[in-house]
């Protein structure tokens, strides 16, 4: 399993039932979770929740709203609520939005973690900066990872909402403002540009959605594009690089995405499932839920993918 790693501002608490309930920085959150199909453990905590995701029935699930707890903090509260959650010094803004999500997915920290070794890594046998390319970038977390790695990192993302939250991250990160090359386009459109111009990438991470569109209205549907974009991505990669894809919530196992990154000559790939480890409950065993699939694969590099 690719095992989220603990840090101090993020814990799951317990889960069942449909549900989760997280711990984000000094806020509890519960929310659904469809993985989540077995019996919770710790009922009785379950109503401190500070914030609860209530979906909206009439938009067929797809939207909700966030019922505030009595005990709440004034973090929670208010017509924009607003705090931050630290992850090894770096700052990020989370927000509750009506689709369940707050701007941070917790199981990618195993990944932020990797991409940090990569940094140290290339680090050590290169004289420049690496480039890295992030697309479906959201809210910037892992691209701000990558630019305190060392890396010149190209962010891109089709939605101005997340462009202009990962501004936000990027200023509570207290980088400096170009950082980030910021860019908004289809991520199967920017990839084809960049293997027209023939630019080269030394990291390459991709956390694409099941289906979406672009700031034109492109559209993105994984079953259709995803060997597409993943094959001229592998074109894009410096002979000594890694490339890092990921899913959630589209019910591929990892063995497809290995599959998708097959055929590289001279790279390593792994995958498996990305797991949030639950907290521990006395006497029983420890308990992982679902969180996604990812695959990796290294070329040219010391860095176990």
């Amino acid at each position: 399993m690719f095992a989220q790693p603990a840090f101090p501002d993020y814990a799951l608490l317990d889960s069942g039932g449909g549900e989760k309930l997280e711990r984000f920085g000094a806020l509890v959150l519960r929310r659904p979770d469809p993985q989540a199909v077995w019996r919770s453990r710790r009922p009785d905590e379950w109503a401190l929740a500070h914030l609860a995701f209530e979906r909206d029935e009439s938009s067929g699930g797809k939207r909700g709203r966030w019922r505030v707890g009595a005990d709440a903090p004034a973090a929670a509260r208010g017509k924009e609520p607003r705090w931050t959650l630290d992850w090894r010094g770096l700052a990020c803004v989370l927000r509750p939005t009506p689709f369940k999500h707050v701007g941070i997915f917790p199981e990618q920290a195993v990944n932020w973690d990797w991409i940090e070794r990569a940094g140290a890594r290339l680090a050590a046998v290169r004289k420049d900066a690496p480039a890295l390319l992030n697309l479906f970038g959201y809210t910037g977390t892992a691209s701000l990872v990558a630019a305190r790695a060392g890396f010149r990192v190209t962010h891109v993302d089709a939605s101005r909402t997340a462009l202009a939250w990962t501004r936000e991250n990027l200023d509570a990160a207290r980088l400096a403002p170009d950082a980030l090359r910021l860019v908004l386009d289809d991520a199967r459109a920017f990839a084809q540009r960049e293997a027209r111009r023939g630019t080269r990438y030394a990291g390459i991470l991709l956390d694409p959605p099941h289906h979406g569109r672009g700031p034109k209205g492109e559209k993105w549907q994984f079953e259709e594009h995803a060997a597409e974009l993943v094959g001229g991505c592998l074109e894009l990669l410096e002979d000594r690089a890694f490339l890092c894809l990921s899913t959630y919530a589209i019910g591929f196992s990892p063995l497809a995405l290995a599959n998708l990154l097959e055929g590289t000559p001279g790279a390593q790939v792994v995958a498996d499932e990305l797991v949030l480890p639950e907290a521990l409950v006395p006497g029983l065993p420890a308990r992982y839920l679902p969180a996604g699939a990812c695959a990796r694969l290294v070329r040219g590099l010391e860095l176990d993918a």
